[in-house]
């Protein structure tokens, strides 16, 4: 049985129903006071898992600001196990955008063993792993079913940093998008465990995330950036909205 199982029923049903909104903190993101406001306006505007840096207080801060789930990313597998002892519901791997600006790559490679340490220190504990979107949509397949031969039970996708939209408005929205809901698109007719479509997302987008295969959706700097909590929690209110309809779509 996949650890996919250990996930609380809420996420299962959310998956099942390829609605999952997950919102980013950021995985270098250790500020107490933004992660606080950043799980308020989660809860308030219908997400239904946070996504915080890899560390117990933070897990136990975001909890206990919102009720919901929460994830912790981290590209170092021996930070996982505390996190996870302190309520983590579930691990993830990357994403790997606050490293580009740094000049750090991951490689296939790199991933896979970060998934095989991460997978042998956690063998009961739901695992989600990114692929890097530096890879060529070819390699991210292949290394998309290498994880889940080696243990992962998600797949989030990401590609936000390499976009360059030349255009205004919606059309600059969906440009911005275009990376990963091609790997969204490529990964999840590949492998047969759920696929997170992530970063560069907004409301205009979400919807074509589904279209593409993704069962979720995990949006971080268009929410984490503002510094206004209302404004938060009206922009994530939005992205449930956005999801919310292109479900009653397909009833």
């Amino acid at each position: 049985m996949s650890t996919a199982a250990s996930l609380p029923t809420s996420l299962q049903r959310a998956i099942e129903q390829r609605s999952l909104l997950k919102v980013i903190a950021g995985l270098a993101n250790f500020d107490q006071v933004s992660v606080a406001r950043v799980a308020r306006a989660a809860a308030a505007g219908g997400a239904d898992l946070i996504d915080v840096a890899c560390d117990a207080d933070l897990v136990e801060l975001a909890a206990a600001e919102s009720g919901l789930p929460i994830c912790v990313s981290s590209v170092e597998p021996e930070l996982f196990p505390a996190a996870v002892a302190a309520g983590a519901a579930m691990v993830e791997i990357g994403n790997y955008d606050s490293f580009y600006p740094q000049g750090r790559v991951f490689d296939a490679e790199e991933v896979l063993e970060l998934t095989r340490r991460t997978r042998a220190l956690l063998p009961a504990v739901a695992l989600s792993v990114t692929v890097p979107h530096t890879l060529s949509l070819d390699r991210q397949e292949q290394l998309a079913i290498d994880l889940v031969a080696a243990g992962a039970d998600l797949i989030q996708t990401e590609g936000g940093t390499s976009a360059h939209p030349l255009s205004p408005g919606v059309q600059g929205l969906i440009e911005k998008a275009s990376p990963t809901l091609a790997a969204a698109h490529v990964i999840s007719r590949c492998v047969d465990v759920p696929v997170l479509c992530a970063s560069g997302l907004s409301a205009v987008t979400l919807p074509l995330a589904q279209a593409a295969g993704a069962a979720g959706v995990g949006v971080g700097s268009a929410i984490n950036r503002l510094s206004d909590e209302l404004a938060m929690v009206a922009v994530v209110r939005g992205l449930r909205e956005a999801l919310g309809s292109a479900v009653s779509a397909r009833v």
